[in-house]
């Protein structure tokens, strides 16, 4: 693994404020988008870190072609994954914050300030804080969607706060994108790390480990842009979920004490998984006929199986 670093600051060496992490495997085509918008921030005291997670293409001379002391370049020989790729990024931070931004996502020029203003307004057991995000591409379909688990299902879930957050997040009534809008403070990252056997999830894993140390806090503009280049396959998303709902078991169980049935909300999420792709043979095997009985979740999955039907017919 190489590491090329430069003037933290770009004028005196000091430590920036804020290290952002950039994780990047064969994305030379829409990374400079990501590190420009780094570089565009108000909030300039930052450095870069771009982890050049095994790339083939031409990801390194991207990076290096950039004339800013802020960037830096760090490499893994061979591909390990995202959450490999992070946990190398923050094994390199110095900056006194850390925040994470995909390759292929950006910043509107204020997330940072904004983010750093309301943390420093809180108490010393708030730790992070993320933001609100918009999403490109997907089609209209996903945006209808996403626009109708905002206003519908999701409405009135806690945004900030610590416990409530953690159990809002984990029963899947918060979507807060943290892998481009999570903004913490480096020493609550101490003995924490990405599971790097987590490919899907593995954002929302690293959150809920926070949460146990302090409290997120929330900015209600959406500062960050998600570009969507695609979902991963459904059966991607079965491994992933099993697993992420096995290292968070604790919390499963209370949940399900105080009447929260997580792993009936993640087994509904994994039948629309495969009702986009048509695969509604294997979306009935995780399907709760108690469904039939909940308006909320019967209105989803009519529209998972009208997206399916399409799915299928273009086909």
């Amino acid at each position: 693994m190489s590491d090329d670093g430069g003037d933290y600051d770009g004028t005196t060496g000091d430590p920036p404020r804020v290290s952002v992490v950039i994780p990047a495997y064969k994305r030379a085509d829409v990374l400079p988008r990501a590190i420009d918008s780094a570089l565009a921030q108000t909030m300039a005291d930052l450095d870069v870190i771009v982890v050049d997670d095994g790339s083939p293409d031409d990801t390194e001379s991207v990076v290096r072609a950039y004339d800013d002391p802020r960037v830096r370049y760090v490499a893994h020989e061979t591909n390990r994954g995202v959450s490999a790729a992070r946990n190398t990024g923050i094994d390199a931070a110095r900056g006194a914050y850390v925040a994470f931004l995909d390759s292929d996502d950006e910043w509107l020029p204020r997330k940072l300030e904004r983010q750093l203003t309301v943390l420093d307004a809180k108490g010393p057991d708030w730790i992070g804080v993320y933001c609100d995000y918009a999403t490109v591409g997907g089609g209209l379909g996903a945006r209808l969607a996403a626009l109708l688990s905002e206003r519908v299902f999701r409405a009135g879930a806690p945004r900030e706060g610590g416990r409530e957050l953690a159990d809002a997040l984990l029963s899947m009534r918060v979507f807060m994108g943290p892998g481009s809008t999570l903004l913490v403070a480096h020493d609550a990252l101490d003995g924490l790390a990405f599971d790097e056997g987590l490919s899907i999830y593995e954002d929302w894993d690293l959150v809920l480990r926070l949460l146990a140390r302090g409290k997120l806090a929330h900015v209600a503009e959406p500062l960050a842009v998600v570009h969507d280049t695609g979902d991963a396959p459904a059966d991607a998303y079965a491994r992933n979920d099993r697993r992420y709902l096995e290292r968070n078991a604790g919390l499963v169980a209370d949940l399900r004490e105080r009447g929260i049935d997580v792993a009936r909300v993640h087994r509904l999420g994994l039948v629309g998984h495969y009702c986009h792709e048509g695969r509604f043979r294997d979306a009935l095997t995780h399907l709760d006929w108690g469904v039939l009985r909940r308006p909320g979740d019967l209105l989803r999955l009519a529209w998972w199986t009208v997206v399916g039907l399409w799915v299928a017919l273009r086909a």
